[in-house]
């Protein structure tokens, strides 16, 4: 697994290590069970503070994205099918907002926007 650290990004360097983790979860690269690295190599390997890997995990942990075993380390847990769905349901929120702001500059209705909508859905099934 590589993680990518962006100084100029404004998001906290443990955010993005938790980003780049659950990403990684959702879209399989890393499978249940699989193991992580430990807090300690990850926080050398990024060359950050243990504390900041740790506050990463941690929000992994409370999310359901991983479990901690006592002295064997931090793996990824099994899919919560909700926590999947609620990711999906993100995307496509996120892909809607941009078909409102794009029929809003070209001027689109609401109207217009539901007939294509329902002829994606109808083509689709």
């Amino acid at each position: 697994m590589h993680l990518f650290i962006d100084n100029r990004s404004g998001l906290p360097i443990y955010d993005q290590i938790y980003r780049q983790i659950r990403a990684a979860i959702l879209d399989g690269t890393l499978q249940e069970n699989d193991p992580l690295p430990s807090i300690r190599s990850l926080a050398k390997d990024l060359q950050i503070s243990v504390i900041t890997s740790k506050r990463a995990y941690e929000k992994l942990e409370q999310e359901g994205f991983i479990y901690t075993a006592p002295a064997r380390g931090s793996f990824v847990a099994p899919k919560n099918p909700e926590l999947v769905k609620e990711d999906n349901l993100r995307k496509i929120e996120e892909h809607l907002a941009e078909v409102v702001r794009l029929a809003k500059m070209y001027g689109i209705s609401r109207e217009e926007i539901n007939e294509m909508l329902e002829e994606e859905l109808e083509e689709s099934t």
